[in-house]
């Protein structure tokens, strides 16, 4: 209630106060107009600029999407698969396969550096200082 009562007075001083400057200050004069102008309606005002602003992209989603058949591959680029040889035995084709084939050297794992370890210091707690509370005086006694 205290708080609403500040704000009305003060509110009322500051209205007060604007009537007062308005009444005391001078009045500006208005701008010079022609009497010419009286007829023109200025509420439009027209801008014109000699820039000429790129004509504006229009996609057109009506049309149907085309699709770009794949690629075919060059027959040259092919290597044909060897015939299979009849007169050999299943066990043979199997012997020559594996004798093919190149076994991938097998990888050593790395060696990862080992992390320095931290070691968190213990901290010691300030030593309390126990005061005892003064009596209060002047206006702030109140119990």
């Amino acid at each position: 209630m205290l708080l609403a009562r500040y704000f009305l007075s003060v509110g009322g001083v500051l209205l007060a106060l604007l009537f007062i400057a308005d009444a005391v200050a001078p009045k500006v004069p208005a701008a010079a107009t022609d009497s010419n102008d009286l007829g023109i309606d200025k509420a439009v005002i027209r801008i014109h600029t000699d820039r000429k602003w790129p004509e504006p992209v229009v996609f057109d989603t009506n049309i149907p999407t085309t699709i770009v058949p794949a690629q075919t591959i060059k027959a040259e680029a092919v290597v044909p698969p060897p015939a299979p040889v009849a007169d050999v035995s299943a066990k043979a084709r199997v012997r020559e396969s594996f004798a093919q084939f190149v076994a991938p050297e097998p990888k050593k794992p790395e060696a990862k550096p080992q992390r320095k370890r931290k070691i968190a210091r213990s901290r010691v707690a300030p030593p309390m200082i126990q005061v005892a509370q003064q009596p209060r005086f002047g206006f702030f006694n109140t119990w």
